[in-house]
C-alpha cells in the first residue's frame, strides 16, 4: 500500500498534464487556452513537491528541531514558489496580450484570425 501511496502524486501530475494538453489542443478560445496552460503548469507544482517529499520529515525550520532531524528539501519548496510566481506573471502577460488582440481584431478565436495584411 505504501508503494501506491507514493505513486499518487506522480499519477496526479501525469493526469493534470494530460488533461491540460488535451484541453490546449481542443481549445477554441485564447482565454481558455491560457487557463489550460495554467493547469499544465500546476502539474509541475505537484511533480516538484512529490520529488522533494520525504516520509516522516518535518518542515525545514531547524531552530526548533535538534540536529540530524530529517527535513523536507527546502530547495524544492523554493523552486515551487518561484514556479508559482513565474506562472502568475506569464498568465497576466498572456491575458494582457489577449485583451489587446480583442481590441485590435475583435475576436479571440484562433480559427477566425487571419494573418495580418501588409
Amino acid at each position: 500500500m505504501t508503494t501506491l501511496a507514493s505513486l499518487v502524486p506522480w499519477i496526479v501530475a501525469a493526469w493534470l498534464l494530460g488533461i491540460g494538453l488535451y484541453a490546449i489542443i481542443t481549445s477554441r478560445n485564447y482565454v481558455h487556452l491560457i487557463g489550460c496552460l495554467s493547469v499544465v503548469q500546476s502539474s509541475t507544482y505537484v511533480l516538484l513537491l512529490a520529488a522533494g517529499y520525504r516520509k516522516g520529515a518535518a518542515a525545514p525550520i531547524f531552530y526548533t528541531h535538534p540536529p540530524g532531524t530529517p527535513a523536507v528539501d527546502p530547495v524544492v519548496q523554493a523552486l515551487v514558489l518561484t514556479d508559482i510566481v513565474i506562472g502568475a506573471t506569464i498568465t497576466a502577460l498572456l491575458l494582457a496580450l489577449v485583451l489587446q488582440l480583442h481590441k485590435q481584431r475583435g475576436t479571440i478565436d484562433p480559427e477566425k484570425l487571419r494573418p495580418l495584411q501588409p
